[in-house]
């Protein structure tokens, strides 16, 4: 589920507040950083499962239509396409998500009225209507209705943004991650697949977790004497107007091209400039580039960089 980029934002946003706040426990806040990583994890599955609670209010609301004294004829003859979406139904019965729904306990059960109004909203939505309205029927339209719902409407709700703000502070700005996640995940189910397809992993791969760690620990421990290395390629910029920022994303560039021998240099070169113009001030690329240019040099030179592997022969 995390890409590279993301975990090294995610050490961005914790090295930021450690040295911001001068914490003294470099162990509570690398417990902090792998608290928010779950709890973003925790998200894609707790939105999956909204989609279901709402689903399930739907079958309510036909099934109370049903038992009217006097039933009109589109209570008897309700449209079930949301109701019995094939998608839904396997995601309903997904073993993955139900065991793990059910170790962390997740529900949304206290938010009735949240589940209500998004309903309400749904079903005027012109996606909702299309799709109700449809005469095919596939598992694939089935699906494609689903990651509607999620990336045309879930995505947009206000209500949905004000909720989670008020469960957590960690999904304060995680929902337009999580759902483009839940959609790819989506895209890749296939109704042969069953109550067997996969949901996405935390990590893609093995070692992103060490990757995470090292990076945080070593940018902590290395931040003074790197700090000092940089100062040293700014005589032409104003280190006073330098934002800190600027700062902590070169420390943490150094720290990965040392710290990572797999990791060819260009491409951390190449993710802590794109760092730089999301996260910084207008400027910050053109200087974290220039100045992070200069210290690779020396790093060469001194050879305090040195890449193995395939592939990165020219790296040394």
């Amino acid at each position: 589920m995390y890409s590279r980029r993301l975990l090294r934002i995610k050490v961005m946003q914790l090295l930021y507040a450690y040295l911001k706040t001068g914490s003294s426990s470099l162990d509570l806040s690398e417990k902090e950083l792998f608290h928010s990583i779950q709890k973003t994890f925790d998200l894609y599955h707790y939105l999956i499962l909204l989609v279901l609670d709402i689903r399930m209010y739907a079958i309510g609301r036909i099934e109370l239509a049903l038992n009217k004294k006097q039933p009109s004829y589109e209570d008897l003859n309700p449209n079930n396409r949301f109701t019995d979406n094939q998608l839904l139904n396997q995601l309903a019965e997904n073993r993955q998500l139900r065991s793990i729904l059910e170790q962390k306990k997740m529900g949304w059960n206290q938010y009735p009225e949240l589940i209500k109004k998004l309903y309400k909203e749904m079903v005027v939505s012109e996606w909702y209507r299309e799709y109700m309205s449809n005469k095919e029927n596939s598992y694939e339209l089935d699906r494609e209705a689903v990651c509607l719902f999620f990336s045309e409407f879930l995505l947009y709700s206000e209500d949905l943004e004000q909720n989670l703000e008020e469960q957590s502070i960690y999904w304060n700005d995680e929902v337009d991650f999580v759902i483009n996640m839940i959609v790819k995940t989506l895209k890749r189910f296939r109704a042969s697949q069953g109550s067997e397809a996969r949901l996405m992993k935390m990590y893609k791969s093995d070692d992103d977790e060490t990757f995470t760690r090292t990076l945080f620990r070593k940018s902590i421990v290395n931040f003074d004497e790197y700090l000092r290395l940089i100062e040293g390629f700014s005589h032409n910029w104003d280190i006073e107007r330098i934002a800190f920022l600027d700062n902590l994303i070169m420390v943490m560039a150094i720290t990965e091209m040392t710290e990572f021998p797999d990791i060819p240099v260009k491409v951390s070169f190449n993710e802590y400039i794109e760092l730089a113009k999301l996260y910084s001030t207008d400027k910050s690329s053109h200087f974290v580039n220039g100045v992070l240019d200069k210290i690779i040099q020396q790093l060469r030179s001194e050879k305090r960089i040195v890449k193995k592997g395939r592939g990165l022969i020219g790296e040394i």
